[in-house]
Formats: structure tokens, sequence, C-alpha cells
């Protein structure tokens, strides 16, 4: 039982200790990375939507390795264009698009 006894005052443990805990911190942070969906090493393209509905609401596109972010002014817009067809909510909350 002379083991259980003795301390270890050894630096290289501590160095050791932090070593490990830098591991873990890594492994987390990889984690975290690979969980978000705007992560650089996704090939998906995909869209993002922040407050929908709301005057802040923000979108996030990304296609490839670019990403494009629109924020809303809280305004209504206007612009030049035409009619492009007709969306329609089914009872199940579906929507479709007929265009014309």
């Amino acid at each position: 039982m002379r083991f259980l006894d003795e301390e270890d005052d050894d630096p290289i443990t501590a160095v050791v200790n932090l070593i490990d805990l830098f591991v873990v911190i890594i492994a987390v942070l990889l984690v975290v990375l690979v969980q978000n969906p705007l992560n650089p090493f996704n090939a998906r393209d995909l869209m993002v939507i922040e407050n929908p509905g709301k005057a802040d609401m923000r979108i996030t596109v990304k296609e490839g390795d670019e990403l494009t972010r629109y924020e809303s002014q809280g305004q209504i817009g206007e612009g030049q264009g035409v009619k492009a067809g007709s969306a329609y909510r089914l009872p199940d909350g579906r929507m479709i698009y007929v265009p014309e």
C-alpha cells in the first residue's frame, strides 16, 4: 500500500492533466462545429431563417462556400415585377405554387 500513501509531486503529471483537459475541450468544440448547420465542412445548400415574420427577420442562404445574408428593414417591399403565379394553402398546412 505504499503507492496509496505517497503524494505525486511530479510536475509532468500536471502537464499531462492539462493536455487531457485541452483534448476534451477540442472534442467538444468539434462536436459543436459539426452540429452547426452553417459549418464550412458541410457541402449541402441550405437556408436559415431567424425570427420569422418579425420586423428584425434575417435570412442566411448557404450555396456551396458562399454565404448571403438578407436582413429585413421592417418596411413593406416594393419594386418592379410581374405576377408569376398563385400559391394555395392546403388544409394540412402544405403550400402549392401554380405558375401562370
